[in-house]
């Protein structure tokens, strides 16, 4: 009689995973010959395996011949709950943020390939920037997007840019971006004219986990606000996001340690 491990095997489900597992492990990855030599298997039996977990963006090839994995699973393990609990810590601190720079504010994070919010606090005036929940935005030209590449390794940075660029045209990536990555890296956040609309300047902040890596980008898109009392300027209102950001890291921060 089989056992009850048995009777529910699911051969080609455990190939998969097998492939997911062992790649995992390796920096660099592999090639199919050697991805089959230490799983124990002849490498035709995980052609097909590997052309599927590429086509549905779980794994990539990088120097023609080696798969590598994505940050797709990250993705989908960040996508929910962890989310949602960020999304209700942040609120208190962005709807503050707001009240204090009389500007609105929004929360993105990098999920499957695109930058998408996932919490936006409106101005408390008549006047603001707005983008909705569920809104995906430009990796390459927003105050996000140059957060979230920044404070993530070289060979993250990769990554995310050939997701996001296998669903959309992307620009070559010229040494001088990367460089720009590192200054924002170093100096904590991003302040840059908005690239869609006049008048509009991005500021941008991390929200940092315990391992330095960017979890979240929390963006003022800053106007200059006219006979409006007491409104802080830019030098203030980046002061007022780069405190809140760093609020956020270190509940996100105490939140993983808590769990660990």
């Amino acid at each position: 009689m089989d056992s009850e491990e048995d009777r529910y095997r699911a051969p080609a489900l455990d190939k998969g995973l097998d492939i997911l597992e062992l790649l995992a492990e390796i920096d660099g990855g592999l090639t199919q010959a050697e991805i089959a030599k230490r799983l124990g298997r002849s490498p035709n039996e995980f052609y097909r395996m590997l052309d599927r977990l590429v086509r549905r963006g779980y794994v990539t090839r990088i120097d023609g011949d080696r798969f590598s994995l994505t940050l797709k699973l990250f993705g989908l393990a960040q996508l929910h709950a962890p989310v949602r609990r960020l999304v209700s810590y942040a609120t208190p601190f962005m709807r503050e943020l707001a009240e204090e720079t009389r500007q609105a504010n929004q929360l993105a994070v990098f999920d499957r390939g695109s930058v998408v919010v996932v919490a936006q606090q409106e101005a408390p005036g008549y006047w603001g920037i707005s983008i909705r929940v569920g809104s995906h935005i430009s990796l390459y030209d927003t105050g996000s997007g140059h957060v979230l590449l920044a404070f993530r390794s070289q060979e993250e940075r990769l990554m995310m840019i050939n997701e996001y660029s296998s669903s959309t045209e992307h620009p070559t990536m010229a040494r001088e971006f990367f460089d720009r990555l590192d200054q924002i890296r170093e100096r904590g956040y991003e302040m840059m004219p908005s690239a869609q609309t006049a008048g509009v300047y991005n500021l941008s902040a991390p929200v940092l986990g315990p391992d330095g890596r960017a979890i979240a980008a929390l963006t003022v898109p800053y106007i200059t606000l006219v006979n409006v009392p007491q409104a802080p300027d830019i030098t203030e209102t980046l002061e007022m996001l780069a405190k809140t950001s760093q609020q956020l890291s270190e509940l996100a921060g105490a939140e993983v340690k808590k769990r660990a």
